[in-house]
């Protein structure tokens, strides 16, 4: 934790100061995020002894997905530049502070899901795309502030996904906070995944910065947004329906029972 101080708080708080920086290899920070995950993940796993490696990893996700969406929420609304208008900028320092952290992350989490094989093909290709992303603005110097806008775009509705999951496993899930939470995560999805992202991918489309294999990635990671978006449409309609169908049964009980005066005697 200390070796991943000196990397990344402490060269942004000198470069805010005025003062000199030295300036870390970008392949050594990377790696000490990969180590600091991978601590974070086995304090879990002792903290948690009498949960499933399941549990304290989606806690690292859910850490990581609230990190990285305050993060780059800062990098995009205040410290800039803005995406959409500099599409293919150069990368600041503080950018290249958060690509690293994520980077980190996203490698740890594949490596896990390759090894426990929890996840289908497109959740990998998700994180692979992410990776080759990442990797490409970094070694490029240029266009983090639209990867740094993807991965704000991923990682805002990151939390309420953990949230679910974590429901479900204690017996929580169906219940007006499970319904919230589905219902946040869809209006989040959809408006900025797949709403915003269709703006985020015309800018990047159309400004002549981004080398191609950027504006590449750009699309397919929208495509596997899309891909995503069907199957939360699916799972919406039924819970939907199963809901109706409920509402339905309820009325219809509560009918027969005034029809038969059943509540007037009682």
């Amino acid at each position: 934790l200390s070796l991943c101080w000196l990397l990344f708080v402490h060269p942004l708080s000198a470069s805010c100061r005025g003062g000199s920086v030295m300036v870390f290899p970008l392949p050594l920070r990377v790696a000490c995020s990969l180590i600091a995950w991978l601590s974070l993940y086995a304090w879990f796993c002792h903290r948690y002894k009498h949960r499933n490696y399941e549990w304290s990893c989606r806690l690292v996700t859910l850490t990581h997905g609230i990190l990285a969406t305050c993060l780059s929420a800062y990098i995009g609304f205040i410290d800039g530049p803005w995406p959409l208008t500099h599409a293919g900028s150069p990368n600041t320092t503080l950018q290249v502070h958060v690509l690293c952290l994520s980077l980190g992350y996203f490698l740890f989490d594949l490596c896990w899901c390759v090894y426990f094989q929890t996840e289908g093909a497109l959740m990998l290709a998700h994180h692979l795309v992410s990776i080759l992303g990442i990797t490409a603005s970094l070694a490029l110097g240029e266009s983090a502030a639209e990867v740094n806008a993807v991965i704000f775009g991923s990682e805002i509705t990151n939390p309420l996904l953990q949230a679910r999951w974590f429901l479900r496993e204690m017996g929580c899930y169906h219940s007006l906070t499970g319904d919230l939470v589905d219902f946040f995560f869809v209006v989040l999805f959809t408006g900025v995944r797949i709403g915003v992202g269709a703006w985020l991918m015309y800018c990047e489309l159309a400004s002549p910065k981004p080398r191609w294999y950027i504006k590449l990635g750009g699309v397919i990671m929208y495509a596997v947004s899309w891909v995503f978006m069907v199957s939360i449409c699916r799972f919406a309609r039924r819970k939907s329906m199963k809901k109706y169908h409920a509402w339905r049964s309820q009325r219809s009980e509560e009918l027969f029972l005034k029809t038969n005066g059943h509540l007037k005697n009682q």
